[in-house]
């Protein structure tokens, strides 16, 4: 072992021995080690199996992104990886202030990367390309039928994952109020799974938008079929650009891709598309408002391999883009992260199963390897309540209406 990776190896070793939300067998070429502590509330233990000694290297010096590289290039494994991922998530938060200044140090490289993809209209375009233009097919390997790319919600022990999916839209619609006089503007169409909804179920005019053209062929394509082009028009278009007035505003999991900078222009561009007595929903994956500041300043794996660009907004900077950006106010907020961890237990089992057809789709095995690790890492995340993900109506002050708790709280809630 070359001396580098020997004391890398060392570090390594000493930072999960310190770890108390489990414990790790560590398995290298040279010995075995029982590493961390078992939490006896919540008991996990994972194996971590390092097949090459560089894997240190970049587990001391990278931290998430270095771990990512490494299992996409085959040099470590685990017998659970999302167990393992829960034990490490229930270390942050801990860490001492050296340990915080040094992790921000190497991170610091890659922060400056991610600084050069601000979400300019060009840019924007190019982070977005550079995840959902994967390939439709891709997507379609662990997505239900509906395509659905964002938190479901489990109404019942036995719901599948479409069944989440619609009651997820259903939900949305529902504490909008949707009815068919409304016209509803969708930022972010993923697949057209809303725009369907919203328009075969309740009637509405729907435009939504999209800058993936990927996700604007398919949706176009699904519109096509389900006869309701008379009712949906998608555009591809860059919501910055957007003009008009529309009733209703739904955001689907779309503002992560804003970007921390441009959140008071998100809102206030909403606010200028709303009717006086109009109304939004916004879906979205968000970080704990405690972490936010450390969270903006350094950047992770999933912001710099899979959604180049990215941010996920905290609820207090959202509230605070919003107050001082535009007349929308916050009346109505529910955290459904929980079901978050379930969507993505079930995402990663269909992925995994049907690994072969990836292949012989020409997908690379690094890219399946990377795309596993993504989704076990927001699993274990939004397992550890790590992250959240909400729910939230937004209404101009003209807006009377009053989102419907009643109807909505009476399904049972599963969270599995």
């Amino acid at each position: 072992m070359k001396p580098l990776d020997a004391l890398c190896r060392r570090a390594v070793i000493a930072a999960l021995d310190r770890l108390q939300g489990g414990e790790i067998l560590l398995k290298d070429p040279h010995r075995e080690l029982r590493l961390g502590a078992v939490d006896p509330s919540r008991p996990l233990r994972a194996q971590l199996v390092v097949h090459d000694p560089a894997t240190y290297r970049q587990l001391a010096f990278r931290g998430s992104i270095g771990a990512s590289q490494a299992y996409g290039d085959g040099t470590w494994d685990s017998d659970d990886l999302t167990a393992l991922f829960q034990i490490l998530v229930r270390r942050i938060g801990h860490e001492s202030p050296l340990e915080r200044r040094l992790a921000w140090l190497m991170s610091l490289p890659n922060l400056l990367r991610h600084l050069g993809r601000r979400n300019t209209k060009a840019n924007s375009r190019a982070n977005i390309h550079a995840h959902y233009d994967l390939g439709n097919e891709f997507f379609s390997l662990f997505l239900d039928e509906s395509m659905t790319y964002s938190c479901g919600f489990f109404e019942h022990p036995e719901a599948t994952l479409e069944q989440a999916s619609e009651a997820k839209l259903r939900r949305l619609c529902r504490k909008l109020e949707l009815n068919p006089g409304h016209h509803v503007l969708e930022i972010g169409s993923g697949w057209g799974s809303f725009a369907l909804m919203a328009a075969k179920e309740f009637g509405c005019r729907v435009t939504t938008t999209t800058i993936s053209r990927q996700q604007h062929a398919l949706a176009s394509s699904r519109i096509q079929e389900a006869g309701l082009q008379d009712r949906v028009e998608v555009l591809l278009k860059d919501y910055r650009d957007l003009q008009g007035k529309f009733d209703r505003i739904v955001s689907i999991e779309m503002i992560e891709a804003v970007g921390h900078e441009n959140l008071p222009r998100f809102f206030a561009k909403c606010a200028e598309l709303l009717r006086p007595q109009g109304a939004m929903a916004v879906q979205a994956i968000t970080m704990p408002d405690q972490r936010y500041a450390q969270y903006v300043r350094s950047v992770d794996f999933i912001r710099h391999v899979i959604f180049p660009g990215s941010c996920c907004p905290s609820r207090t900077a959202m509230q605070q883009a919003m107050t001082r950006a535009s007349d929308l106010r916050l009346v109505d907020l529910e955290e459904i992260g929980p079901h978050y961890a379930t969507t993505l237990r079930l995402w990663r089992e269909r992925f995994v199963a049907r690994r072969e057809e990836a292949r012989a789709l020409g997908y690379p095995e690094r890219l399946l390897r990377l795309w596993e690790f993504y989704l076990r890492y927001c699993e274990a995340g939004f397992a550890e309540r790590h992250v959240g993900d909400v729910q939230m109506v937004l209404a101009k002050p003209r807006w009377s209406g009053a989102v419907p708790r009643g109807e909505l709280a009476s399904k049972e809630t599963v969270w599995r």
